[in-house]
């Protein structure tokens, strides 16, 4: 990809991982983005996200095990891993860990420039005071001589929300406890009759 890169995010994945932070408050969670390239528009629309791990964060075995998975999941419908979603244990941690890097560049052997979202704690906790249209998360790519950057620093690199209405519906989520619902790879690998594709989230 070239000049300009676009990500569009759309609100089920975007809900999705920010509904899988907050049922995992005190531990670092982590998924994986699915979604396709639109070449003609150099623009990434992620259409799902798949909840990894609260509690196996940075292992590359049970990471390699839930791509394959993921791969064999979506190549059907046309789709395929284009990112990687990560949420700090601490609260006050903004900064993208050695950890997410080391997954980031794991997934850009399956996708050339992932997108890797970081949760910005502090704008999800005004979004719950006050509904803005801001994402409540950062935006990081990799930049070949520069390493991971935000997507702010990069004014060639941008992302945006799909649907205008994502945080209102988000936000009516956690009001409800929705969160309780979520499944991850770590669940199902304890229970495999629990779905870590989430069919039934948003039903």
């Amino acid at each position: 990809m070239g000049g300009e890169v676009k990500f569009q995010l759309g609100q089920n994945p975007y809900i999705k991982l920010v509904l899988h932070a907050l049922k995992h408050r005190v531990s670092s969670v982590n998924g994986i983005l699915i979604g396709r390239l639109d070449d003609a528009s150099s623009t990434v629309d992620i259409v799902d996200a798949v909840p990894l791990s609260h509690s196996q964060i940075g292992l590359l075995p049970t990471l390699e095990i839930a791509l394959i998975q993921v791969e064999e999941l979506f190549s059907a419908d046309g789709l395929s891993v284009v990112g990687y979603f990560h949420a700090n244990e601490r609260y006050d941690d903004s900064e993208l860990g050695k950890i997410a890097k080391k997954i980031g560049d794991h997934i850009s052997r399956y996708f050339p420039q992932p997108a890797v979202l970081l949760l910005d704690n502090k704008k999800l906790e005004a979004l719950c005071k006050s509904i803005h249209r801001e994402p409540v998360v950062q935006l990081y790519t990799k930049d070949a001589s520069k390493g991971w950057r935000q997507a702010g620093i990069d004014a060639s690199v941008q992302l945006t929300l799909k649907e205008p209405s994502a945080n209102t519906v988000l936000s009516d989520f956690i009001a409800t406890e929705k969160y309780e619902e979520i499944v991850d790879f770590d669940d199902y690998l304890d229970d495999i009759s629990k779905d870590w594709l989430n069919p039934r989230l948003f039903k």
